[in-house]
């Protein structure tokens, strides 16, 4: 049996620069430009969080984890071969890669995405889960308009933030995310469906909302991310290139966010107590923001 990962709270390799503790970071900040752009906008872009070497690493262990019988199978909370259900629109879709994978379970200490965490969030960075999303090429396959607090309701209060990373330079034609600005200030909406139907959000929108529904594609170059909000409403469509298009989402919270449920947050984990604060074992403390901040 595979060994879980999720037992290591640090660095397993030397694959990502480590912070001294009187480190704060700031070389990897986010400039008062790009902060004001977050808040206004509901994402930020363009930020550079791995280099080559990095992203040959990444890009090995995922060509492994693609196929459904490798070692640490079991250790997903889910794994989706093709989360559509149609053969002609595969979108590989899987949580839990940091448990599998010495390498990706690193990223979540890399302090190029830690530090930019801490400042959007506003505090201490917690880990909710990872994501892994792939869609090979000349495909079908989508990731269909959606917000992502959506899916998480069992969490409160509402301060999650995502990061996007492309494995792959995403372009407009392999199917990069795209955003609609300042949708992170709407309501909730109902959840639709993710890995099938663009349109299926459109029967969800009032009037106002589908005036504004514009959206705005985020070509990225590999190793680059984008940070959004829980609320703004994203997507993807198919990849139209002659390449696969891959990526990892890391997805945190502010430290002190608590349980909303009594049942497991995730699959085959140990369920936190609705009203007590969300830690432990499968959300490790990753970033502790300094008082001085």
């Amino acid at each position: 049996m595979a060994t879980d990962l999720s037992e290591h709270h640090a660095p397993l390799t030397d694959l990502f620069a480590r912070l001294a503790p009187s480190d704060e970071g700031k070389q990897f900040e986010l400039s008062e430009e790009q902060l004001q752009f977050y808040h206004d906008n509901g994402y930020v872009a363009g930020v550079q969080l791995f280099d080559d070497a990095q992203l040959e690493v990444l890009r090995s262990e995922l060509a492994d984890l693609v196929l459904p019988m490798h070692e640490g199978h079991d250790l997903w909370y889910e794994y989706h071969s093709n989360e559509s259900g149609n053969p002609d629109a595969i979108l590989f879709h899987a949580l839990g890669a940091w448990r599998v994978r010495p390498a990706l379970h690193d990223t979540l200490w890399n302090p190029a995405f830690l530090v930019p965490a801490s400042q959007l969030l506003g505090g201490s960075v917690r880990f909710w889960h990872d994501q892994l999303f792939c869609k090979p090429a000349r495909d079908g396959g989508v990731v269909a308009w959606h917000q992502d607090y959506s899916y998480w309701t069992r969490t409160k209060p509402m301060n999650h933030l995502t990061c996007w990373i492309g494995l792959d330079d995403s372009t407009v034609e392999n199917g990069c995310v795209q955003y609609i600005p300042s949708s992170h200030r709407w309501d909730l909406l109902p959840t639709t469906d993710l890995a099938n139907n663009m349109e299926a959000i459109r029967s969800v929108l009032n009037q106002d909302q589908l005036r504004a529904f514009q959206p705005v594609p985020i070509p990225l170059k590999a190793g680059q991310c984008s940070f959004h909000h829980p609320m703004i409403v994203h997507g993807s469509y198919e990849n139209r290139s002659t390449s696969p298009r891959r990526a990892i989402v890391l997805n945190v919270f502010e430290d002190g966010t608590i349980s909303d449920h009594d049942e497991p947050l995730l699959n085959g984990t140990e369920p936190i107590p609705k009203g007590q604060k969300i830690d432990g074992r499968f959300h490790p403390l990753l970033f502790e923001r300094s008082k001085n901040r």
